[in-house]
């Protein structure tokens, strides 16, 4: 028979913020908060950028044609050294992808408060219909 538990908030017995899940097996824990994603978003960068939703994030600036920089955190995380995974839907055949800490020039440098991104096909730099980005690491 199946239970339902029902709380408003986990806190470990050890470290109030720290929750340890058995991993598949029992042999292996998850510390389950930093498993969770901190940041996500999803975007366009199509005529307006625009943030269609997001958790912690606030703002982001159009840099040109497939470049999007100042993504900026809600919430910062407490280092550059956060993890990113990145999707685009390019708008070009074959498109390609790139998650950038920086890329000739300068724009989107990672750091504690935001990242930048850019798209780019075969032709070059193309602005993405839809971009997905989520965050892990540590919030400051």
């Amino acid at each position: 028979m199946a239970s339902l538990l029902k709380v408003d908030s986990l806190t470990g017995v050890t470290t109030a913020g720290s929750i340890s899940v058995t991993g598949e097996g029992n042999s292996t824990t998850t510390n389950l908060q930093q498993g969770l994603a901190k940041a996500s978003i999803n975007f366009t960068q199509v005529s307006t950028q625009t943030i269609r939703s997001s958790v912690n994030f606030s703002s982001l600036t159009d840099a040109g044609t497939g470049q999007t920089s100042n993504i900026s955190f809600t919430s910062s995380m407490s280092d550059s050294l956060f993890v990113g995974s990145f999707y685009t839907n390019a708008t070009v055949s074959l498109a390609r992808n790139n998650f950038n800490n920086q890329y000739a020039g300068g724009f989107g440098d990672k750091s504690t408060g935001s990242f930048g991104t850019y798209s780019y096909g075969d032709s070059g730099a193309v602005d993405s219909s839809i971009t997905d980005v989520n965050i892990h690491g540590d919030l400051a």
